[in-house]
C-alpha cells in the first residue's frame, strides 16, 4: 500500500525523509513516496504526481510553521482529501500544536512527534494494509525496536534546521479559493491523462507538446501547471517554494503567455 508523504521546505523535507526510511523498517508492506526522491530524471514531474495520489491508500503532510499555509501543502493536502478518506490523511506536527492549524487542514488528524502519536500513525496504517498488517503484538515489538531511532534523528533535525521567518497568515477564504483553483487544476491535468491513455494523445496534448520547449526540470514543472490552469501567482509561489530563481520563474511564465 502506498504512503504519500507531503513536504515543503527544509526542515519538513528532512521529517519527510527519516518518515520515508523509517516506516520502511518498521511496516515492510508499506511503500512510502516523496516526490523529491522517488520521481525518475526525465519524467514529467505533475503527471508523476497525479499518478502517485491516485494510487495512495495513506497520506501524511509534514507541516511545520514555515508551510502550513503554503500553496504546496494545500495543493497536495487537497488532492490527498479528495482521492481518500479525511480519517487516511494525517498531518505530522513537526512544530505546531494543533490549535496553530487553521482550516482546511484543521480538517485532518493531527498526529503529534511522539512516542504515543507516531504509534497511532503506525497502527492507522498497520490497519489500512488489511491482509498484509501484521499482528499489533508485533508491530508494538518492532515499534518500540525502531523509535529510538527516529526520536534521535528527529531531535538533530529539529536542532540543526532554524525556523524560517513565519509569513502573515493569509484570510481562510483566501486559502479556500486558492485550495480549490488547485484541486481544480489536479481534476484537469488527470482527466488529461486517462484520455491520452485510452486514445494514444488527444489533438490538444499534442499541440501542447509540439510548443513545449525543450527545457530544464523546473520550466517543464511551470508549464505544466500552468497547461492545468493554475494562476501564474500561485505557480510562482509553489516554485519559489521549491527555490527556484524568481526572476527565472517570471521570465518563464511571461514567455508561456506570449506564446499562448
Amino acid at each position: 500500500m502506498k504512503v504519500f508523504i507531503s513536504w515543503s521546505g527544509e526542515r519538513s523535507r528532512k521529517v519527510a525523509e527519516l518518515l520515508d526510511d523509517w516506516l520502511q523498517c518498521v511496516i515492510q508492506a508499506a511503500e512510502p513516496w516523496m516526490s523529491s526522491k522517488d520521481i525518475d530524471r526525465g519524467a514529467l514531474w505533475f503527471t508523476e504526481i497525479s499518478d502517485q495520489l491516485a494510487g495512495t491508500g495513506i497520506g501524511i503532510v509534514c507541516l511545520t510553521k514555515e508551510n502550513k499555509v503554503k500553496p504546496w501543502i494545500l495543493f497536495e493536502s487537497g488532492a490527498l482529501a479528495k482521492g481518500i478518506s479525511s480519517n487516511r490523511v494525517c498531518t505530522l506536527l513537526i512544530d505546531l500544536k494543533p490549535t496553530d492549524v487553521e482550516n482546511p487542514l484543521a480538517q485532518f488528524n493531527h498526529t503529534k512527534p511522539n512516542r504515543t502519536g507516531l504509534w497511532e500513525l503506525v497502527r492507522t496504517i498497520n490497519v489500512a494494509l488489511k491482509e498484509e498488517s501484521l499482528k499489533e503484538s508485533i508491530l508494538e515489538k518492532v515499534f518500540d525496536t525502531y523509535w529510538p531511532q527516529f526520536e534521535e534523528t528527529f531531535k538533530l533535525i529539529i536542532k540543526e534546521t532554524p525556523e524560517m521567518e513565519v509569513e502573515e497568515v493569509r484570510s481562510e477564504n483566501d486559502i479556500l479559493i486558492e485550495l480549490l483553483s488547485s484541486v481544480r487544476g489536479m481534476d484537469r491535468r488527470m482527466r488529461m491523462v486517462e484520455n491520452r491513455e485510452i486514445h494514444n494523445l488527444n489533438n490538444r496534448e499534442l499541440d501542447i507538446n509540439r510548443r513545449r520547449p525543450r527545457a530544464s526540470e523546473a520550466e517543464k514543472m511551470i508549464i505544466e501547471m500552468l497547461d492545468s490552469n493554475m494562476s501564474p501567482e500561485i505557480v510562482q509561489e509553489i516554485m519559489d517554494d521549491r527555490r527556484v530563481p524568481l526572476t527565472f520563474i517570471k521570465e518563464t511564465i511571461e514567455n508561456y503567455l506570449k506564446n499562448k
